[in-house]
C-alpha cells in the first residue's frame, strides 16, 4: 500500500510484478478492486500499477470540483513520481475517459492505450439525453449509496451464479463518499475530447461488452477516428467486463500488449 501527494491530495496506489509498466484505472464509484481478477495474470509479465482515483477508494476525497482533466493530471503525477517513462494504460468506464484525456494531452507518455466500455465524450445534446441525465442525477442525490449499489449489482451481474459479484458490488458501493461520488459523476457529464482523437498515435485497443450500457455501434464510430485502433467485442458481458468475463478479458489484453510491445512507436 503506497501513497503519493499531488496538489495537496494524498493518492493511493498499489504495485505488483516486474516488467514494462502497466497502469489499470477503475470506473466511477469503484477502486483498485475493479481489477482484482486481472492483477495476478498481468503481474506475471508486467509491472502493474493500480491507483485509486481522487475521491475514490483509499485516496483523499477533497471537497472541491472534480474534472476528468484533473484526474488525468493525477495519473501524470503518479507516472512522474515513479519515474516510469512511457506506460501501457488500461481504463474501465470513467477510467477509459481519463485514459482518453491523458492520451490526447500527453501522447508521448503512452506505449499503448486500452479502453474498456467507455467513450471519448459524454455530451448532453438531445431532450432525451437531458432527461436521462436528469433522472440519474436526481436518483443519485435521493437514494443512499447502499440502494444504488444493490440496483447496480442486479443490473451488472443478473445471473444466478453471479450472486457473489452482486453482493460485492453492493457492499463496495455503500462505502463510497457520497459527495465525492456525485462530484465525480458531475465531472463526467459534458466532458469530451472526441475532436482531438487524431493526436493518439499509440496502438489502441477498444473493448466493448456486447451488453454494455452504450451500443457496440458507438464504439465502432469512435474507433474509426483513432489512428491505430482495433475493437474487440466480448460476448455475454455487461459493463463490468473485467469482473464478469475475466479469463476472456485477460487473454484479449495480454495478446494486445504483446503486439504493442513488438511494435513500439516510431518517434
Amino acid at each position: 500500500m503506497a501513497y503519493f501527494e499531488h496538489e495537496g491530495c494524498n493518492l493511493h496506489y498499489e504495485e505488483y510484478g516486474h516488467g514494462d509498466p502497466l497502469l489499470l484505472v477503475h470506473g466511477l464509484g469503484s477502486s483498485t478492486l475493479d481489477w482484482e481478477m486481472q492483477i495476478p495474470a498481468l503481474a506475471a509479465q508486467y509491472r502493474v500499477i493500480v491507483p485509486d482515483v481522487r475521491g475514490h477508494g483509499r485516496s483523499d476525497k477533497p471537497r472541491e470540483r472534480y474534472s476528468i482533466a484533473g484526474f488525468s493530471a493525477d495519473i501524470v503525477a503518479l507516472i512522474e513520481h515513479l519515474k516510469l517513462g512511457p506506460v501501457h494504460y488500461a481504463g474501465l468506464s470513467m477510467g477509459g475517459m481519463i485514459g482518453f484525456q491523458f492520451a490526447v494531452d500527453q501522447p508521448q507518455m503512452l506505449k499503448s492505450l486500452t479502453i474498456v466500455n467507455s467513450a471519448p465524450e459524454v455530451k448532453v445534446r438531445s431532450r432525451d439525453d437531458y432527461w436521462q441525465w436528469f433522472k440519474r442525477w436526481s436518483l443519485m442525490r435521493l437514494l443512499s449509496l447502499a440502494t444504488i449499489g444493490k440496483a447496480l449489482g442486479a443490473k451488472l451481474f443478473p445471473k444466478p451464479e453471479q450472486a457473489d459479484l452482486r453482493q460485492k458490488m453492493a457492499e463496495r458501493w455503500a462505502k463510497n463518499d457520497k459527495r465525492a461520488y456525485l462530484a465525480s459523476f458531475d465531472a463526467i457529464v459534458g466532458w469530451g475530447v472526441q475532436e482531438r482523437l487524431s493526436r493518439i498515435s499509440c496502438p489502441t485497443l477498444v473493448v466493448s461488452a456486447d451488453r454494455d450500457y452504450t451500443p457496440v455501434s458507438l464504439k465502432e464510430t469512435y474507433v474509426r477516428l483513432l489512428p491505430d485502433a482495433r475493437l474487440v467485442v466480448i460476448a455475454d458481458s455487461r459493463h463490468a467486463t473485467p469482473l464478469d468475463q475475466p479469463e476472456r478479458f485477460n487473454q484479449t489484453l495480454l495478446a494486445f500488449l504483446a503486439t504493442a510491445d513488438i511494435h513500439p512507436q516510431d518517434h
